[in-house]
């Protein structure tokens, strides 16, 4: 198989992402017409060309990013399993959320037919990651989701890596040229000026973003001013509290230090679901081991992260009542507050830290954990660790209303791909209803239509009275298998 030029693109003109969003408007009908199965199959041909590129992906992704061996071949290889994922979900059919109502004129008011299904909410425009060169980038969960459902796509590529990006949009185009599927399905342009051109298209109807808060809320805020708002799905910025209880903490405190030590450096830090905050008992066995666990780092993925980091220590060694331990040369870091001063200065201190860094504060009660917990911003993720002895019942319901995903024991870092998963959270973690992780992704990018005593050739295969598809379906309220 020949591959694609791995030479960056150059940044996309205004007049070049008019013709790539008018070639999507005009594909729209077609994707979003063609069956599942048809779909499922320009997906797994998309896994199947990125597997059998791996190598040339993987040295261009870490010449780039740094990532190394063997983060890179797993983000990969989890990319192509993505891929693969949203074609069974396809093909398995609950995510149509097909719904009868046959006619019933003793209701109050009567009941007509009604037959209710999601579609496909037209192009959408993806914004890449830097921290994910494959999962969260051009072939990631959000392409893939939205290819899934029927939606052209046009991903934003990141600066951070270029030549992967141009490597990986060929491999797409090529698979699904092979696969049959119809021009202007994909897409990828460059730049940031083309960037903000391709929100503000009429043509787009979805925005999906992975990044920072401030480049999230920008983002959020432009869209808001379009003449036709639309939805915008961002995953942005997330400190992931950890509760770690005066029992853990004594019966296994060594332990839990080498893992918070393992998952807040994990990737040089930059990960989404890095635990940044952490709550422990003055005088904690954690605390007391961290110092000895910090591990020097190699770089981080830009320039501008790498700043970043370095005026947040900065930011935080300023902040009276902090303590930091570590944060030479920039390398990791962590600092220590009371839960006052982080009450006190919650703006400051529950601002993320990019990077290999976590903050932890003491917490001498209950009463104390509570307060502290309810100055923290919406999460992806909240974790507990504590012994079976002691209440925590509280404590959960409180993580509950903070984050979209509530771990006991373990770290947060590292992300199944699967049914169950969510991969979300209040804001700015992300939306709140939605996942961009697992199948329920692909539920950002449909919108239900009902038919009213439609005839039965016009429906839907999936609404049809026989059930040609096989799926499950909800009919008179009843919810029926295949």
């Amino acid at each position: 198989m020949s591959s694609p030029s791995a030479e960056p693109h150059p940044d996309t003109t205004l007049e070049e992402v008019e013709r790539v969003v008018e070639a999507a408007v005009m594909a729209s009908v077609a994707v979003g017409r063609t069956d599942d199965s048809t779909r499922a199959v320009w997906l797994r041909a998309i896994a199947d060309r990125l597997d059998a590129h791996a190598e040339e992906l993987i040295e261009a992704a870490d010449a780039e990013t740094a990532l190394g061996r063997p983060r890179l071949p797993g983000e990969l290889a989890r990319t192509t399993a993505q891929l693969r994922l949203f074609a069974g979900v396809i093909e398995e059919g609950s995510y149509l959320e097909a719904t009868i109502d046959h006619p019933d004129a003793a209701a109050t008011p009567p009941i007509p037919d009604l037959r209710r299904v999601l579609r496909p909410i037209g192009p959408v425009a993806v914004f890449a990651a830097s921290n994910f060169p494959f999962a969260f980038s051009v072939a990631g969960g959000d392409t893939a989701s939205a290819l899934a459902v029927g939606c052209p796509v046009i991903v934003k590529a990141h600066p951070g890596h270029p030549r992967t990006s141009a490597l990986t949009s060929g491999h797409v185009s090529a698979a699904l040229s092979a696969a049959g599927a119809p021009e202007g399905a994909f897409a990828m342009i460059s730049g940031f000026d083309a960037g903000l051109a391709l929100v503000d298209h009429p043509g787009i109807r979805a925005v999906a973003f992975t990044g920072s808060v401030p480049g999230g809320r920008a983002l959020h805020d432009r869209i808001a001013q379009r003449d036709a708002p639309i939805p915008f799905y961002g995953e942005l910025g997330s400190l992931n509290p950890v509760v770690i209880t005066a029992g853990a903490d004594a019966q296994r405190g060594a332990e839990l230090a080498a893992g918070l030590a393992g998952s807040f450096q994990l990737g040089v830090g930059q990960f989404c679901t890095k635990p940044g905050i952490v709550f422990l008992p003055p005088g904690s066995a954690v605390e007391r081991a961290l110092p000895g666990l910090l591990r020097s780092q190699p770089r981080m993925l830009t320039p501008t992260i790498a700043a970043g980091f370095s005026s947040g220590l900065q930011r935080l060694s300023d902040t009276p009542g902090v303590r930091l331990i570590g944060g030479a040369d920039d390398g990791p870091a962590f600092a220590v507050v009371d839960a006052q001063t982080l009450v006190d200065r919650a703006d400051e201190l529950t601002e993320e830290v990019f990077g290999p860094f976590t903050l932890l504060v003491h917490v001498a009660d209950d009463a104390q954990l509570q307060a502290a917990l309810r100055v923290l911003p919406g999460s992806l993720t909240a974790t507990v660790h504590h012994e079976p002895q002691e209440a925590v019942h509280e404590l959960v319901g409180t993580l509950e209303q903070l984050a979209g995903r509530v771990l006991f024991g373990g770290w947060p870092t590292g992300v199944a791909v699967s049914w169950a998963q969510h991969h979300g959270g209040p804001w700015p973690s992300t939306n709140t209803q939605f996942t961009s992780v697992g199948a329920t992704a692909v539920r950002r990018f449909q919108r239900p239509v009902a038919y009213q005593d439609a005839p039965e050739q016009l429906l839907p295969p999936a609404l049809r009275e026989e059930n040609p598809l096989g799926i499950p379906r909800r009919v008179d309220g009843v919810l029926q298998l295949p």
